[in-house]
């Protein structure tokens, strides 16, 4: 029996380790990507309709774009071409990952929609197949679907999980306004335009720190090789992460291509204490605490006609 209505919660992510390689002549950039999946989610609401529609609610939802260059929008048409399908749904995301700031929310979209479409036409697509069509669509999706943590290599896309011991606990400070991830790479070629840029590999030490479950040592092991092209183009970031360390956090960095800012802490309790300094020193528009791993693209309402 086919469904007629099937709701997808997909997870938020921060990059523990972001190691950037030199341009590649197809303009992407060789990564090595630790991601770290977070429990701030976005829910992808799916139904059939006359015709392809996107609605979003939430915070920032007047940035997210409705139309057929959302990544949503684009996995349901990518998996009914491969299907033959004519994709006549009405796609509703309910927004709570920060918009273009560097938490991959447009990416969780993506792998919500794609999960959600094959559950709402019974296709039943392997992982591997979905994966595929991730890759497709963005560097970062292929993680938005399976969540929990893994090393992305190759442009990203490429994921082998990687094993955590146990809970980390975050603080992140969003920004005013998004940072584009294409002009923080052009930022980062002009930054090292006349240095050697070494190939990207995973930090050992930061991987035991993960499967250890050792946040001091996750806090020594933080890196991300976009942080001085987003500080170059966002200098009032600098101030948000001070702020956020002078307050007791571990450790601090940009998330991804930013302007998020991320800060480990010990405890859910640290957690709201540097979430309300960080409200308090004016450098963020709204700080959210989350805790990590979190799952990946999940199924949690299926209703059939």
């Amino acid at each position: 029996m086919s469904a007629d209505r099937v709701r997808v919660r997909v997870p938020a992510k921060v990059n523990v380790q972001l190691a950037v390689g030199a341009a590649r002549p197809d303009g992407f950039h060789d990564l090595a990507n630790v991601f770290l999946a977070v429990g701030l989610h976005d829910e992808i609401t799916v139904t059939p309709a006359d015709e392809l529609r996107v609605t979003c609610a939430g915070p920032d939802a007047g940035q997210v774009p409705l139309d057929r260059t959302n990544l949503a929008a684009r996995a349901a048409v990518a998996l009914a071409e491969r299907h033959g399908i004519d994709p006549r749904v009405h796609l509703h995301i309910d927004k709570d990952i920060p918009v273009a700031g560097g938490m991959a929310g447009g990416s969780a979209d993506g792998a919500g929609a794609l999960l959600a479409c094959d559950a709402l036409w019974s296709l039943n697509s392997t992982r591997d197949e979905l994966l595929g069509i991730c890759a497709e669509l963005g560097s970062d999706v292929p993680f938005s679907l399976i969540g929990g943590a893994a090393l992305g290599t190759g442009r990203g896309e490429v994921l082998t999980p990687l094993d955590v011991g146990g809970d980390f606990h975050w603080v992140f400070a969003v920004a005013d306004g998004g940072l584009s991830t294409p002009t923080v790479f052009r930022e980062f070629d002009r930054l090292t335009a006349h240095t050697d840029v070494p190939p990207p590999a995973a930090d050992p030490a930061l991987l035991d720190a993960l499967r250890t479950g050792d946040a001091l040592a996750l806090a020594a092991a933080l890196s991300n090789d976009l942080q001085p092209a987003a500080l170059a183009l966002r200098p009032a970031l600098s101030r948000t992460l001070a702020a956020g360390t002078d307050a007791g956090a571990l450790a601090a960095l940009v998330s991804g291509s930013g302007p998020t800012t991320a800060f480990l802490v010990k405890t859910p309790g640290d957690a709201e204490r540097v979430a309300r300094a960080l409200l308090a020193s004016g450098t963020c528009r709204t700080a959210r605490t989350a805790t990590s791993p979190a799952a990946g693209a999940t199924v949690v309402e299926r209703t059939t006609a």
